[in-house]
């Protein structure tokens, strides 16, 4: 026979109830309370019976993430950190890739108050004016790479990366790097804010994306844009396609092309050069968006909030030289 909640109690010195309220994350537990009753579970290996809680509190203790596409580095990692604050809260986690689909989407969030009890939408496309409306949960949008409309406008809170800042950041370490002549290489957030309008942009051939679209893209920048002295890369691995792109040309990096990416891949910390980047923080991104959704699933009711989560710049190799780690 399985451990009890009986049992779990016993260890945490707590009542059964206590141990339900913990369980189904009421408020208005103490802290330290709701800390020994989840020791008590790890210590234990105790499963709470899902079906018993779905029937007592109307809820299934999931929470659906809805992915554009998890081939993207980036989100991957946003995904896995939404995972671990997930189950902070003690809840659970679904993963539904959307592939960039409206129709997918649409059957994800059809799920609410069903399979879900709320949805975490990660770098998702426009979801459907009738979302805020619906009463099947709590809808959060965790943006990356994407700018999220006015919380007010589409009726869903929203927690994203500052992109304005990470562009900022990126032309004024150039700036400062003595860097005057820049080639923006799309897509993604550092190839597509405004403030990088006046910067000359090489897009990638079509149906390339990823290291691919940056391998082709940084050669053929070479040739458009002869005095090209910098290379403002959407994303991390468009950067480092390009990386490889102009090794493979006889490029010197930095010396000749500086060169900076967005993400703070890993793999980007042990490329040569090293690459420097703007770190979108998913950590943060996942903590911000996971507590909003708690609070919302808790009886928060206030107007939907628009977050944002402050980015910032990694100095590596690629722009300020060796040693730069």
């Amino acid at each position: 026979m399985g451990v009890t909640m009986r049992e779990v109690a016993g260890r945490a010195g707590v009542s059964v109830k206590t141990v339900s309220r913990v369980v189904n994350d009421e408020p208005h537990i103490r802290p330290a309370t709701r800390a020994l009753v989840r020791a008590a579970i790890a210590e234990l290996g105790w499963t709470p019976n899902a079906s018993a809680r779905t029937l007592r509190t109307g809820r299934t203790g999931v929470i659906g993430i809805a992915v554009a596409d998890l081939r993207r580095p980036l989100l991957a990692a946003v995904v896995e950190r939404l995972v671990t604050e997930l189950d902070r809260h003690g809840l659970h986690a679904s993963v539904e890739p959307t592939h960039d689909d409206p129709a997918r989407l649409a059957s994800v969030l059809a799920q609410r108050g069903h399979t879900f009890d709320a949805l975490l939408v990660v770098d998702a496309p426009e979801l459907p004016a009738t979302t805020a409306a619906d009463e099947g949960g709590p809808v959060i949008r965790v943006e990356v790479t994407r700018r999220p409309p006015a919380a007010q406008v589409a009726g869903t809170d929203a927690v994203s990366a500052d992109l304005d800042q990470a562009v900022d950041l990126a032309l004024r370490h150039l700036q400062v790097m003595g860097r005057g002549r820049a080639v923006r290489l799309g897509p993604g957030p550092l190839a597509e804010r405004e403030q990088v309008r006046l910067v000359a942009r090489v897009d990638p051939e079509p149906g390339r994306v990823g290291r691919a679209a940056g391998y082709r893209a940084a050669q053929r920048a070479l040739v458009d844009q002869p005095g090209v002295d910098a290379l403002i890369c959407g994303t991390d691995e468009i950067a480092l396609g390009a990386l490889a792109g102009l090794h493979a040309a006889g490029v010197e990096v930095p010396g000749r092309v500086a060169l900076i990416g967005y993400g703070n891949l890993d793999d980007g910390r042990f490329s040569t050069p090293s690459l420097s980047t703007i770190d979108p923080d998913p950590p943060s991104l996942a903590r911000g968006a996971v507590d909003l959704l708690a609070a919302r699933l808790a009886g928060d009711d206030q107007a939907p909030r628009a977050i944002t989560v402050p980015v910032a710049l990694v100095q590596r190799e690629s722009t300020s030289g060796p040693g730069a780690r």
